[in-house]
């Protein structure tokens, strides 16, 4: 089956349907129609995969889609167009110019814990740019994909758009279609097998990957608001998120009140018990759970690496729910810190200064993204100077994941290449360059073959002035 969607994508591709900017807009269009007129039964799907409440897949998906698409439409026709660029004097007279056209077929790889967000954002730049759209949504999430694919089919061109669902056998068969462009989202083990699939037809990829995205807080700032921003970036979702805060490192005259601070902003954010809390999504299914509930101190072991609950670590395999947990005096080599978390536990880990947390940070792998909570510009000045990562944020967790004026991508481990607005745009297209010389007058004469003295005289005045 796959095999057909390809060849019939490609045949749509073939005849040029995709690249008028008509067509473009007006699936964008059909899109932002789709999910408004669609929206509780939207929100309904990733409640039943996720438990996810409805204001987080409103404001944190559907919105950010939406947003997504406005932005685009009004812009592509601008990216779209030629742009012109000086010429070399040697070639004068002549004009040259750039201008992005599509790829051609791209297949889109999305994950399950932001399915409509990570699925369709990529989509709206992919069809912005003029290409042929495959989606393979997350088989992890099926109330959402199944959705997704009815819409889909409801309101695009099917000729050009099309939703693959399944497992690991079908994204398997898809990889090795000979696509324009992959672009996954997902967890660096099976972003080195997409990575390799795609080798075999030499396409192009964009890996949105993960990694442990620290967090960094000195005593310049006001704990209060600190710890309200950390606990809303860390739980949102219940952990869930890539650029989420994976864990804390915080200077010895905070730490501990830091930690304490959070878990105050989790009764208030959540209540004395999250668990009956509408607002306070549940694990994606059993075998995260297990990986999640193995990540937790020892109840009675005071000397677990994990370190010692500050609140939360009441879990509910039945309820798929692991409370929001935040942990104090954990071991950089506490399996908590051996890989990332990906679920609502945070460890909090002193460190003596910035200095410290910044090798702590660059002697892991690369994070997606790192927070930074000072306000002494030199700490702010050394952190994005002298950090790897895919980004920085002050103050701010989860922001440039909300902005289309922001480039979304990683770094290393963590992935390559970005997307959102512009930078979306550009990774789904090519930059084709385009020159024209007229034939008279015919310039490039002294410059032809064969090189009798008077032309190597000229070639030699020429290399002394470029």
């Amino acid at each position: 089956m796959t095999h057909e969607v390809f060849n019939r994508l490609r045949d749509a591709y073939t005849t040029g349907v995709t690249k008028p900017l008509a067509w473009r807009r007006g699936q964008l269009n059909a899109l932002c129609r789709m999910i408004t007129e669609n929206k509780q039964a939207i929100i309904d799907a990733v409640a039943a995969d996720l438990g996810k409440p409805a204001s987080e897949t409103l404001l944190m998906e559907i919105d950010l889609v939406l947003s997504e698409a406005n932005f685009v439409r009004r812009r592509m026709r601008w990216w779209s167009a030629r742009h012109p660029k000086p010429m070399h004097w040697l070639l004068q007279p002549a004009v040259g110019w750039t201008i992005n056209e599509p790829k051609g077929v791209v297949l889109i790889i999305s994950p399950w814990n932001y399915p409509v967000l990570l699925s369709l954002e990529p989509m709206v730049d992919a069809i912005a740019a003029g290409n042929a759209v495959c989606l393979k949504p997350s088989e992890l999430s099926p109330h959402i994909s199944h959705l997704t694919a009815e819409l889909i089919e409801r309101y695009m061109d099917t000729s050009a758009i099309a939703v693959v669902e399944g497992g690991p056998e079908e994204t398997t068969d898809l990889l090795a279609e000979p696509f324009d462009h992959i672009f996954y989202t997902g967890g660096g083990r099976v972003g080195r097998i997409v990575m390799k699939a795609a080798s075999e037809n030499l396409t192009p990829v964009t890996l949105e990957l993960g990694g442990k995205s620290p967090c960094f807080v000195d005593g310049t700032v006001p704990l209060a608001a600190t710890a309200r921003r950390i606990a809303w970036g860390k739980f949102t979702n219940a952990g869930q998120t890539c650029v989420a805060p994976d864990y804390v490192l915080a200077t010895p005259d905070v730490a501990q009140v830091l930690a304490e601070r959070i878990a105050l902003a989790v009764t208030e954010f959540y209540g004395e018990d999250p668990q009956a809390s509408h607002s306070f999504a549940r694990i994606i299914n059993e075998r995260h759970f297990d990986r999640l509930s193995r990540l937790l101190p020892q109840e009675g072991d005071a000397d677990d690496p994990a370190g010692q609950i500050v609140c939360g670590g009441q879990t509910d395999r039945v309820d798929r729910y692991i409370a929001p947990t935040v942990l104090f005096g954990t071991s950089p080599d506490a399996p908590v810190m051996g890989e990332e978390i990906f679920g609502p536990i945070l460890p909090v880990i002193v460190v003596q200064d910035a200095r410290e947390a910044i090798e702590f940070i660059n002697a892991r792998s690369r994070p997606l993204a790192a927070y930074v909570f000072s306000r002494n510009p030199k700490t702010r000045g050394v952190f994005e100077r002298d950090v790897n990562a895919g980004a920085i944020g002050y103050s701010l967790p989860l922001g440039h994941l909300i902005s289309s004026r922001l480039p979304f991508g990683g770094t290393g481990e963590s992935g390559m290449g970005a997307y959102h607005g512009k930078e979306g745009f550009r990774v789904f297209s090519h930059k084709k360059t385009v020159i024209s010389k007229p034939l008279f007058p015919d310039t490039l004469q002294f410059i032809y073959p064969p090189f009798n003295d008077l032309r190597q005289k000229l070639i030699a005045i020429i290399g002394k002035l470029v």
